[in-house]
């Protein structure tokens, strides 16, 4: 089994070398491995029998990969337990990530696009975390000019994105864990918030986003009750879920491709803000 985790582990660098290159690679690499990783420590610590990572490659724009996941094979046994392991993969990740954005908003190149053809390049979405740091680090970006990423800005944009989306509060994404840990049962109030707010999102910034709240309406709907599922959280914890709060906002991404077409994903050319 340990063979089937290195060998899918090869593939997936394999794979998003072949999308971004070895730095890209690297760094996204590594903001996946320390976010499964602190699943599966956090799962190791509260008794839990799981797996190591299973990484997923996708040789295919624009990540190379479909990220990773870990499954756990036993019962998790409290609300705290369920609290501890769904905020520890986020929260490992995002702290994996933001030394990576630093060094890559620091090396991404500042250019014109005008007279640039749309076709060549791909244009993302900004998180929040991106606005706050690149006035500071390269300064105010001119009129007409935006921000070629560079790879390992993009790796720790897709960190951020990955991020957000395993922080949604609904049925068994790690915000979901979160959530029910905090809210238990009535949780379900802020499924359907998150459905409204997706359907918003779709309608106003991104049509994209239907696609999700159709998953999340099929999938996303309950959340599997732990054993002890009386016993709340104590102040510590509920302190550390408004942290996780201030990374999904922190983290979350509005519209993350804005002008996505099947064209347009497989140019070659640089990525731009």
């Amino acid at each position: 089994m340990v063979f089937l985790h290195i060998l899918l582990f090869l593939v997936t660098v394999a794979s998003t070398v072949f999308v971004g290159g070895y730095v890209y690679s690297c760094a996204i690499m590594t903001i996946l491995l320390c976010h499964e990783m602190g699943h599966y420590v956090m799962t190791r610590r509260h008794g839990i029998p799981s797996t190591l990572p299973f990484f997923i490659p996708l040789p295919l724009p624009p990540f190379g990969t479909f990220g990773a996941v870990i499954k756990m094979k036993g019962t998790i046994t409290d609300r705290k337990a369920l609290f501890d392991i769904g905020v520890a993969g986020p929260l490992a990740g995002f702290i994996a990530a933001v030394p990576v954005i630093i060094a890559g908003i620091k090396l991404s190149t500042v250019m014109t696009v005008s007279g640039v053809p749309s076709s060549s390049y791909m244009e993302l979405g900004e998180p929040l975390l991106f606005k706050i740091l690149e006035p500071l680090l390269i300064g105010r970006i001119p009129e007409g000019h935006e921000l070629m990423l560079h790879p390992l800005a993009y790796a720790g944009w897709v960190g951020l994105f990955v991020t957000s989306l395993n922080l949604l509060p609904v049925g068994q994404l790690d915000g979901g864990h979160v959530v029910y840990a905090v809210f238990g049962r009535r949780s379900n109030w802020v499924y359907y918030g998150v459905i409204l707010g997706l359907g918003v999102l779709a309608v106003l910034h991104n049509i994209g986003w239907f696609t999700l709240v159709i998953l999340l309406m099929i999938f996303g709907r309950s959340h599997p009750r732990p054993f002890d599922d009386e016993t709340v959280l104590d102040a510590r914890r509920k302190k550390l879920a408004i942290v996780v709060l201030a990374v999904f906002i922190l983290s979350f991404i509005p519209a993350p491709f804005p002008e996505m077409t099947v064209k347009n994903l497989f140019q070659k050319g640089g990525l731009l803000r």
